[in-house]
């Protein structure tokens, strides 16, 4: 459910480039895409681009499955990730038009059981902190709860583990992008308004706006044959996976949609909440749009001169900036195998939407593809982002694939180093995630989460006291390393982990657990 795009990671040193007028042509749009498909090495991808209330490009390409071969087309359905939390800020936006909260209300007020680390924080929590990433907790915090897909943790698990994660920032002051809160904003909706986040996204945004080939959640979606399937090429070479499981609610990343549908998301945006024959109906008020487009939470400008920013920031649900004096309003969103892209432009009445279905790639290729042709509009001249950001790509991917290798090779270089394994064999557990297992198998030490049961693997000494453990699960690059605290008897006491690769997902929020020997 990843918010920040490779785009952003790479695009910050670049020079002026003296503007062009043009303007991209369909044909152009198709050779782009085919272009990064390819050098991506992505399965499936669909684009959508509307302009001053019109449909102007809406195509897929590739196929939604390597095995099946199935081609991508615009009423292909991709699970969008966290652009899924502009929803999230809609719901609450007519909820607030209707008088059941306010954006000032206490979280606590709604959600008695709401707590968090400290009592001051837990007083002072409103709707709107859990929409604008400064809570004062870290980046993707707890996101193991669910990361990867399969445990068994619930929003009261939820609710409950806020009070033990240890803040790393005042309140309110600075950014650091959160999936849980958003749960909690989901839950928030699924209480005032008397049903579930998914029904009233569905009755309430998704119907009213006849996107009819959009869920809120995958359980509502029964005909399931032109869905995208998740793809990794984490291997070298692109293969399906499974898709990613059932989330605690939907509101930080489950709702599945086309660029069709998310085609008159857009149009509805840029025409300030308006819809419909005529623009007739309204979804919410154009207070609450300039409301989740304003900025709540400030971030470093892009000093790159060939855009001219002046601002940057995150509103409600929404990236915010400005691009030679034009406002950007953007989200991006990943789960495993699916990367999405949604960026506007109001003052040009544009809009762009980038859905890909592989890990690794998609996010250069939503990133390449929505910049070229944002850049056409804004008179600027090609840049040649796939190759750029194709480059960029390739030499982060080998500088942490070169230190994950040296971890490996330090375990194979020490398999001969004689360890006691009753040692570390016992029950840990961390306040929030829960209780995990070191035990033996065979003759290899073995780790188990008791509740995320695709986190168990074998154990390899590394050095010292520290362990690399490669987990079965591999849909995802996400092995770790567990470093034991030992007594003065020898015998491990406790547990920090953290990801092996300086590519790892933040999602793999591995840093944060503190495992306290509990049993043997």
């Amino acid at each position: 459910m990843k918010h920040l795009s490779l785009l952003s990671a790479f695009v910050l040193i670049l020079w002026s480039i003296a503007p062009i007028q043009a303007q991209i042509a369909s044909k152009d749009i198709d050779a782009l895409v085919t272009d990064a498909l390819a050098k991506f090495k992505v399965a499936g991808v669909a684009v959508a681009v509307v302009k001053d209330g019109k449909v102007v490009h809406q195509k897929g390409y590739g196929v939604t499955d390597i095995n099946t071969k199935k081609p991508v087309n615009e009423f292909t359905n991709f699970a969008i990730a966290s652009n899924s939390k502009a929803f999230t800020t809609a719901a609450l936006s007519i909820l607030e038009e209707e008088g059941k909260l306010k954006w000032t209300d206490k979280v606590k007020d709604h959600i008695p059981e709401f707590k968090m680390y400290n009592d001051y924080v837990t007083e002072n929590f409103n709707i709107q902190d859990l929409l604008t990433h400064r809570s004062g907790m870290g980046l993707g915090v707890g996101d193991l709860m669910f990361f990867p897909d399969g445990s068994d943790f619930k929003i009261k698990d939820v609710l409950a583990a806020f009070q033990y994660f240890k803040p790393v920032s005042a309140f309110r002051t600075k950014f650091d992008y959160d999936n849980l809160l958003y749960i909690v904003a989901g839950e928030v909706i699924a209480r005032v308004s008397g049903m579930s986040y998914e029904d009233f996204v569905q009755k309430r945004i998704i119907t009213p706006l006849q996107m009819n080939h959009s869920f809120a959640s995958p359980d509502l979606m029964k005909d399931k044959s032109n869905l995208a399937t998740p793809h990794s090429s984490e291997s070298g070479t692109i293969k399906a996976i499974a898709p990613f499981g059932e989330q605690i609610n939907s509101a930080a990343g489950g709702i599945l949609s086309n660029v069709a549908d998310l085609s008159t998301w857009m149009m509805m945006h840029l025409n300030k909440g308006k819809y419909g024959e005529g623009l007739k109906s309204t979804l919410f008020s154009v207070r609450n749009q300039n409301e989740m487009w304003r900025l709540h939470t400030i971030l470093p400008t892009n000093p790159d001169p060939r855009y001219k920013s002046h601002f940057n920031g995150y509103g409600l649900g929404w990236g915010l900036s400005d691009i030679r004096g034009n406002m950007r309003v953007t989200h991006t969103g990943g789960l495993p195998g699916m990367l999405t892209s949604v960026t506007m432009y109001p003052d040009l009445n544009l809009g762009i939407v980038v859905l890909t279905n592989t890990e690794n790639g998609g996010g250069g290729l939503f990133s390449a593809v929505s910049n070229t042709i944002a850049d056409s509009y804004l008179g600027l001249d090609n840049f040649g982002w796939t190759d750029k950001i194709n480059e960029r790509m390739t030499q982060q991917r080998s500088a942490g694939d070169e230190v994950t290798k040296k971890v490996w090779e330090k375990v194979e270089s020490s398999k001969n180093v004689k360890i006691k394994n009753e040692d570390y064999i016992g029950i840990y557990q961390d306040k929030w995630f829960g209780k995990v297992e070191v035990f033996e198998k065979g003759q290899q030490l073995w780790f188990k989460c008791h509740r995320s049961p695709k986190l168990n693997g074998p154990m390899a000494f590394y050095n010292a006291n520290t362990f690399a453990i490669k987990w079965e699960y591999q849909d995802m690059n996400c092995d770790a390393l567990a470093l034991f605290a030992l007594d003065e008897n020898g015998k491990a006491q406790s547990i920090k982990m953290k990801g092996i690769s300086p590519n790892i997902d933040f999602s793999f929020d591995f840093q944060d657990l503190d495992l306290q020997k509990v049993g043997k």
